[in-house]
């Protein structure tokens, strides 16, 4: 059974003991399993605060981080590789100390626009410090995961086919795919064949509206979407991700051009995307364990 998520931007743009507090107790409050936590500056967590607040409200955590220009593994500058892997490794610590399952986001390379292809150098620097910072997880059964993003957020996992071959290149059974159903429907051709080509390697799913606004009120498919996920038999978390300018993080709002209010009512907001993928993932399982095997031609 998936475990389903919040994202803490749908509560609040920072991490003060307040935001911490309203965060988790409103995740709590709907029956989430897991808020997933934004880690651009793990430094700025108050470790032992927030794992006694998950710990009184009973709910489970992930941590999502992108890196900038000055530390993108995957760059041919060994000091921003240098400074990648520190900043990693920081997150790291810090989602083993509050109790993390998964580190996802754009671990691989720096979260924002390029301006000219990756490199094969740049490509081999990220996956071995990709490999080392998976080595390190293991030691606390923490999942890497790779989030696929557009185009235009990063130049080196774009499809969920890359992501796959980056995984395989790695090697660690800890590495897995992160798909977002945002950035799937600027980038694939069709998102119910990515979703089945992932396959096993899919460990973190993100799923949000085309307009990062209420799920049901975009143009995703996401029947495609569920089917997809039912179809591969998907057990891992499963996290709603929106924004809007009523909540801003004055890294990640700017970075994401969060410009207009899609929604004002966080609670509202969530509670509707929990009951729309619960419906959706169960009608999604029910098709699929009823859609009868069809029989081998006769070919005699």
């Amino acid at each position: 059974m998936n475990k389903l998520g919040v994202h803490a931007l749908v509560w609040v743009g920072g991490w003060s003991h307040a935001e911490c507090t309203k965060a988790i107790e409103q995740t709590a409050k709907l029956g989430f399993d897991l808020i997933e936590i934004p880690a651009l500056d793990p430094k700025s967590i108050d470790v032992d605060f927030t794992r006694k607040t998950l710990e009184q409200n009973r709910l489970g955590v992930t941590m999502s981080l992108g890196l900038d220009a000055a530390t993108d593994i995957s760059s041919s500058d060994p000091e921003k590789v240098a400074a990648g892997e520190a900043r990693l490794a920081d997150a790291l610590r810090v989602a083993r100390d509050i109790g993390a399952t998964h580190v996802c986001g754009i671990l691989y390379s720096a979260f924002q626009k390029y301006f000219i292809p990756p490199t094969e150098k740049g490509i081999e620097n990220s996956i071995a410090a990709i490999r080392r910072l998976c080595d390190e997880a293991a030691k606390s059964n923490i999942t890497i995961g790779m989030e696929v993003v557009n185009r235009y957020e990063s130049n080196v996992l774009n499809t969920a086919a890359q992501a796959v071959a980056f995984c395989k290149r790695v090697g660690a059974p800890n590495v897995k795919v992160h798909l977002d159903t945002y950035h799937m429907n600027i980038e694939e051709a069709d998102t119910e064949a990515a979703i089945i080509q992932t396959g096993d390697y899919l460990g973190y799913f993100h799923i949000g509206e085309s307009n990062r606004g209420y799920m049901g009120a975009g143009s995703i498919d996401f029947d495609k979407v569920f089917g997809g996920l039912a179809k591969i038999g998907y057990s891992g978390p499963i996290t709603f991700e929106s924004f809007s300018s009523a909540v801003v993080n004055p890294q990640l709002s700017g970075i994401l051009a969060i410009w207009r209010n899609l929604w004002v009512d966080g609670e509202d907001l969530a509670a509707h995307a929990k009951a729309y993928i619960e419906v959706h993932l169960k009608a999604a399982r029910e098709a699929h364990a009823r859609t009868p095997i069809a029989a081998p031609l006769d070919r005699r």
